[in-house]
């Protein structure tokens, strides 16, 4: 039988032809070797297919599996994590690039530090410090709601304990905001190691699913949930910065009707009064200018 590898890279694709080669080269030229890589295609039109299963004969680490019907987004990294053999689960996406020490550096940090449950790495710097930062709930809570933020990742900024993250539930198949409340729950209940910004590359086009129709809808539903958890016994904060982070959420809330008013996109402004989950009273007591420091959120260590 083949050894489990240590990490499972997992490549949830459709019709990204244009970009799918360099992703899956910025994969195969990572320092560390010991990994495959399960890329799940969701029922492709363009060329993407034809592109992956040449790199699949040339190179024994890939495992490519094509979907009989289109699943969707999150539904397509649900079927690439069921598949994954490896100890750790790093999902990469279809169009972005990953440094070549993107899989060492996050591994020997996540290593080191048996205490988190995945480790996280953005494209821009953490404030607060430097890393390795471990949060527990309680940090990784004021990090979003009092601090810079810190559930606006995608999918691919994860290092994941494969057992941790089934544990967890794995992402929910719930549009294009499923990972913000995959943070939103798993950051509540374990421990989350920061590890260095910038191992990857986030690339911006216009097809991405963030473009597309009924997301505005989908990220009120999301803000509806966060409220709801701001306000249950599992939200990780003390009672005073919890009456901040309300305060701050409904002004991110005001904020977003605005600028999209300002756009001219109503729809866009009326999905956020219709599905944020904030009444009148709510309007009333909270929208407050925003009290947020680059600090919330950091381990503080005595001298």
């Amino acid at each position: 039988m083949t050894p489990s590898p240590a990490i499972s890279v997992l490549l949830a694709v459709y019709n990204r032809e244009p970009y799918i080669a360099a992703s899956i080269d910025s994969v195969l030229a990572q320092t560390h070797t010991d990994f495959e890589l399960i890329i799940c295609d969701d029922g492709s039109t363009d060329a993407t297919r034809a592109i992956v299963e040449k790199y699949a004969k040339r190179d024994a680490r890939i495992r490519f599996a094509v979907n009989e019907r289109n699943l969707g987004q999150f539904e397509n990294r649900r079927y690439a994590a069921s598949l994954a053999r490896g100890v750790y689960l790093k999902y990469h996406d279809s169009d972005d690039v990953m440094y070549p020490h993107c899989l060492e550096t996050m591994l020997r940090a996540l290593d080191a530090e048996p205490r988190a449950a995945f480790a996280l790495s953005g494209s821009h710097h953490w404030p607060g410090g430097p890393c390795p930062m471990l949060l527990t709930p309680r940090l990784s809570y004021e990090r979003e709601f009092l601090g810079s933020g810190l559930f606006h990742l995608g999918p691919a900024a994860a290092l994941f304990r494969a057992d941790a993250f089934r544990e967890l539930g794995g992402f929910p198949v719930a549009g294009v905001a499923s990972d913000y409340l995959f943070w939103l729950d798993a950051c509540a209940k374990v421990n989350v190691l920061l590890v260095p910004a910038d191992l990857f590359y986030y690339r911006i086009h216009s097809g991405q699913e963030l473009s597309a129709r009924g997301v505005e809808t989908e990220y009120a539903n999301a803000a509806r949930v966060a409220w709801a958890k701001l306000h249950s016994d599992e939200c990780p904060l003390d009672d005073v910065s919890r009456e901040q982070a309300k305060r701050n959420f409904v002004y991110v809330q005001a904020r977003g009707i605005v600028r999209r008013l300002r756009r001219g996109n109503f729809s866009a402004a009326a999905a956020i009064l219709r599905h944020a989950g904030l009444g009148t009273s709510a309007w009333l007591r909270y929208l407050r200018p925003p009290r947020r420091t680059s600090l919330a959120g950091t381990p503080v260590t005595s001298p």
